[in-house]
């Protein structure tokens, strides 16, 4: 028997799923089999609606060999495990003869811990455990939640939180679950045989597509220890998040709060003078944070460089001590010794990383009326990391409908540790990049509108004028608008304004309901309006008449007081390159292609893209941010920008009626 070939395994893929073959899909895969075959790597930009899940899955199955896809977002993958990867894989059997196995690999504390769920819970003030669900009152919402998740016990498969529906608190979830620091192991926990986490990386080792997410991607390459099985080929799914979440990952967190639950954890299992030293060197930190001011330190200030040693040397001789001491009367000493040793070696690690002083991390102070105050340690960048561990001894695909920003890979490869495309080097990973474009004619579905009339945006100050322009576009949408704000004290101002200017409208705001809720009511009533920050940016899919308005109310640079961007431009400033442009500019383009992205998510949307600030039509960059944004018809002309969307909305009444 023949080879099948590729476009033969596509089309049977994409009429396994219901789908329709697309030009960009194709190319796709061609270019993503011809990576693989030659052991390369490939960037590749394939926007909303290509159908770019099949375009990498298809060939990654034909090869053959083992791939690790990883995505930034539950959706996504759930979308491969459950929808797209046992369609594919049933539709290529008969062509492949062979039927690939797949699995979901997440990190340990997405699994329930049946020792803990069973054993209990230790706790920070006594000695033990105790049995959580005999403390929360059967009535109250954790002890609802506890009662649930010991029933679903039962049921469970996979013991994977996102399976879990409804789902349950962070902190009735925190009662049945451990990270991989507070793990028994398999060999020494009673339950090892029957854990989840464990039969998880057990189906991960035979299949061969297992899918994860960045956090354990990132892991993997950070912590030396693999958790990933071997695998010839890996595939980033939504790779405009990858630097973001690799950064988060190696981001180190020290608070009073994090100190002094240590210092209990730790005090009942090493002698009194351990216990002591850790107890006085907590004490010493907590009264400098309260003393700290806000922002980035450059150099770390002398006395508190002598707590942070003080803590780090109290933390070093406890976990001597834990290891050293036994006490019977503790019950489950394993567990209760296990937890306490991994909150004291938290503390050690980021309190030596900071005294350590590296010059490629970067240090600052952060206080929050909610949270308290906070020193946080992450690395200026995450390239050269990704480039020796992400790159090395296997072929990677980086797919997203945001790659290319100002028309080219290069900005995007850069932060990912890539030399510009074509670049020559022993050492360089050789890539390339593809746009394989977009089935929507974005000129004909959709306008992008800059209100050049408007000031120049300053900084925290009130925009009476963008609020007016705000209002009338509203108005001429017939409500339907998304509101993305450059900060949550943005979107919750203009929300309180319009709710008393234009009653008519529904205006909902981020925070006052789960984000699924929130993202649900907007869909299901035209007129409503949703407003909100971040999130809302990259994770709104609400296709059709709901969402025919995207408002940006500014370029979404990040703020000048941010540490670590404001470290990284500096960075790029002082090695004779343009930090706005590396830094600031690509972190702009970047949010303003997924935030336009919202905007057309099938063939039949139409609507309109505003960005309430000039810069963009009359700054320098603009150029540069307008090329990283979908190819929409362009314009200044408020008159015009009004009589398209009226004419939009009333054809969505008449189709609505219909």
């Amino acid at each position: 028997m023949t080879k099948p070939s590729l476009p033969e395994l596509l089309h049977a893929a994409v009429t396994a799923v219901g789908g329709t073959e697309r030009p960009g899909q194709v190319t796709m895969a061609e270019a993503v089999a011809e990576a693989i075959d030659g052991g390369s790597h490939l960037l590749v930009q394939a926007g909303t609606g290509t159908g770019k899940s099949l375009g990498y899955l298809v060939p990654a199955l034909a090869h053959g060999e083992r791939v690790v896809v990883a995505t930034a977002t539950l959706a996504l993958q759930r979308q491969l495990v459950e929808r797209d990867l046992p369609r594919t894989v049933d539709a290529l059997h008969p062509l492949l003869r062979r039927r690939p196995e797949f699995a979901m690999l997440k990190g340990r504390s997405n699994y329930l811990c049946l020792h803990r769920l069973h054993e209990g819970v230790p706790q920070d003030e006594e000695e033990g455990l105790f049995d959580q669900f005999e403390a929360a009152a059967p009535t109250s919402k954790l002890g609802q939640d506890l009662l649930r998740l010991r029933e679903w016990s039962d049921e469970t498969e996979t013991g994977d939180r996102d399976n879990l529906t409804p789902g349950v608190s962070d902190r009735a979830w925190a009662q049945v679950s451990v990270s991989s620091r507070e793990c028994l192991g398999a060999t020494k926990c009673a339950y090892g045989a029957e854990c989840f986490a464990e039969m998880a990386r057990e189906r991960a080792k035979l299949a061969e597509v297992v899918v994860t997410n960045h956090a354990l991607l990132a892991i993997d390459a950070i912590e030396g220890a693999p958790v990933l099985p071997q695998h010839e080929v890996l595939i980033v799914d939504e790779a405009h998040e990858l630097v973001s979440r690799v950064t988060g990952v190696a981001t180190g967190e020290l608070t009073p709060g994090q100190v002094n639950r240590a210092v209990r954890r730790a005090a009942k299992l090493v002698n009194e003078k351990a216990a002591d030293q850790l107890q006085t060197a907590a004490e010493g930190f907590e009264r400098l944070m309260e003393l700290a001011l806000p922002g980035r330190l450059e150099e770390i200030p002398e006395d508190l460089g002598y707590a942070l040693m003080a803590l780090r040397d109290a933390c070093r001789t406890v976990i001597s001590g834990i290891g050293a001491t036994r006490d019977k009367s503790v019950q489950d000493e394993d567990a209760v010794r296990k937890q306490a040793l991994a909150s004291v070696e938290t503390v050690h690690d980021v309190a030596e990383r900071i005294t350590n002083g590296s010059e490629w991390d970067v240090v600052w102070y952060e206080r929050h009326d909610r949270f308290g105050a906070s020193l946080r340690v992450a690395p200026m960048s995450v390239s050269g990391l990704l480039r020796e561990k992400l790159f090395a001894d296997r072929s990677v695909v980086l797919t997203s409908a945001t790659l290319k920003l100002g028309g080219d890979f290069n900005g995007v490869g850069a932060s990912l540790g890539l030399s510009p495309e074509g670049t020559e080097g022993e050492d360089l990973p050789q890539w390339k990049g593809v746009d394989v474009g977009s089935p929507f004619d974005y000129p004909r579905q959709g306008i992008l509108y800059v209100a050049k009339h408007l000031s120049r945006p300053a900084r925290d100050g009130d925009r009476v004028d963008m609020l007016d322009e705000l209002t009338e576009l509203i108005q001429a949408a017939g409500g339907r608008t998304l509101g993305l704000f450059s900060s949550m004290r943005a979107a919750q101002l203009a929300a309180e304004e319009l709710r008393s200017r234009i009653p008519e409208f529904p205006i909902l705001l981020q925070g006052e309901e789960t984000l699924g809720e929130l993202i649900k009511n907007f869909a299901a009533d035209p007129k409503t309006c949703l407003f909100g920050t971040l999130s809302l940016w990259q994770g709104v899919d609400v296709p059709g008449s709901s969402c025919q308005l995207v408002v940006m109310d500014k370029i979404p640079f990040p703020r000048p007081d941010d540490p670590l961007m404001s470290a990284r431009q500096k960075a790029v400033e002082d090695a004779g390159g343009n930090g706005f442009m590396a830094v600031a500019a690509t972190h702009a383009a970047l949010l303003m292609a997924q935030g336009a992205g919202r905007l057309v998510r099938a063939s039949g949307d139409r609507g309109v893209v505003a960005v309430l600030d000039q810069r963009l039509a009359t700054a320098r960059y603009g150029s540069y941010l307008k090329a990283s944004l979908p190819d929409f018809w362009y314009t200044t002309d408020r008159n015009q920008v009004r009589k398209s969307l009226a004419a939009i909305d009333a054809m969505a009444k008449k189709s609505e009626d219909e």
